[in-house]
């Protein structure tokens, strides 16, 4: 005797509750693919979306960068860096390289000034009233690698909303009514 189908394409509902499952289990592979990527990079950020043309020519908008955060290795001058601004809300990381680095020889705190390529001026302008430096705790990562314009789909994401809901509803669409036999 044939199963009772529902009015999602012809599913049972055991085939139903199967397709959602499947739904949520790539959603949470993607978000545990994420956090192995952060503890292994050292970095809460792992890949960033380069978002201005600050950086022209080294990146563009929309490259999507690899970020890494060694412990045994500071910032140096020469080095492309994503940092914070701290307290600034909302957060958007800066992606620029850094200019000059200074180390004090009494306590070793580090401390250092940032310039995008493509801006006449360092980032001091940037940064919060009185504040000169950017220091080592305000580095999410070191630019180790990229993938040049892949990161627009997350720009349109983030300028058309409902872009995001939209490709994620077809996602969900697309796992319910696929046949897997």
């Amino acid at each position: 005797m044939p199963a009772a189908t529902s009015g999602f394409g012809g599913m049972n509902a055991r085939q139903f509750l199967h397709q959602a499952l499947n739904f949520g289990l790539i959603v949470a592979s993607a978000l545990l693919i994420w956090k192995t990527l952060s503890l292994v990079t050292y970095t809460e950020s792992p890949i960033v979306v380069v978002l201005s043309g600050s950086m022209e020519p080294s990146f563009y908008k929309g490259d999507l960068l690899f970020l890494w955060r060694s412990p045994d290795r500071p910032s140096q001058a020469g080095d492309i860096v994503v940092y914070n601004i701290r307290g600034r809300v909302p957060n958007i990381p800066i992606v620029h390289r850094v200019l000059n680095a200074h180390t004090d020889a009494k306590t070793g705190d580090q401390v250092l000034l940032t310039k995008g390529d493509n801006n006449p001026v360092d980032d001091r302008g940037l940064y919060n009233p009185g504040q000169l430096w950017v220091t080592p705790q305000d580095i999410i990562g070191r630019v180790i690698g990229y993938l040049p314009y892949v990161g627009y789909v997350t720009i349109l994401m983030n300028d058309y909303p409902w872009l995001k809901y939209a490709m994620i509803g077809g996602l969900f669409v697309f796992v319910l009514f696929s046949n897997e036999k």
